[in-house]
């Protein structure tokens, strides 16, 4: 399949099939392609949690899909898998050292200089965001969101149906996992699984503006 009929293809699941998995193999893969998922400067601005078991989902559920959000509630239960992507609340001095350590060990630097330069230019950038410009946190959250298309498309070429939920109780999430502590802070949900015979968006066609009103050449 091409990645254009991917695309065609791949849409938001309103209902799941709670009766299917998805196995061990393919969750493997979706996490190594948040790992690897691109960020400004290698910034890695992220944690992401993946909640699998029934308890664990209810549990999130509980917390985040009540009141104007009771609507997400199944979407969470009987999915297969619910992944919660979290943003660091600051990009730390020893975060920033981690990825510079992992960066030598993965063999990214000739030598110490070259290594010392990485350091130097990604903490400028993250001077830059944070005293300069002042947007430190929409930044980060920004890096956050191309993980997001990562694990859509991802989901989509492993034949995985996929609802991301911005409309959720947020707080209440982060209140119930302790993430202030973690030093995290949840900012969008993505169930997967597979889509029920009820999903009645499974049979609609997809509509998006022409590619004329949406893509300029110059």
């Amino acid at each position: 399949m091409t990645l254009s009929q991917l695309a065609k293809q791949r849409y938001t699941t309103k209902a799941y099939d709670d009766s299917r998995r998805i196995g061990d193999a393919d969750l493997a893969q979706l996490q190594t392609l948040l790992q690897l998922a691109p960020s400004s400067v290698n910034s890695q601005p992220w944690h992401f949690i993946f909640a699998g078991s029934s308890d664990a989902k209810v549990r999130i559920a509980q917390v985040g899909a009540h009141d104007q959000f009771a609507y997400n509630g199944p979407k969470i239960t009987r999915a297969s898998h619910l992944v919660i992507l979290c943003v660091h609340t600051d990009l730390s001095e020893e975060h920033l050292a981690a990825v510079l350590e992992q960066e030598a060990t993965d063999g990214r630097f000739p030598d110490e200089a070259a290594k010392q330069t990485g350091g130097k230019v990604r903490a400028g950038y993250v001077a830059l965001h944070k005293e300069t410009l002042q947007d430190l946190p929409h930044w980060m959250e920004k890096q956050v969101y191309i993980a997001l298309g990562s694990l859509l498309l991802g989901a989509a070429t492993l034949g995985i149906d996929a609802t991301a939920m911005e409309g959720l109780d947020f707080a209440a999430i982060d209140a119930e996992l302790d993430l202030a502590e973690q030093g995290l802070r949840s900012l969008v949900a993505v169930s997967l699984g597979y889509h029920s015979d009820e999903d009645f968006n499974a049979g609609l066609p997809k509509s998006r503006l022409p590619k004329q009103r949406v893509i300029s050449q110059i």
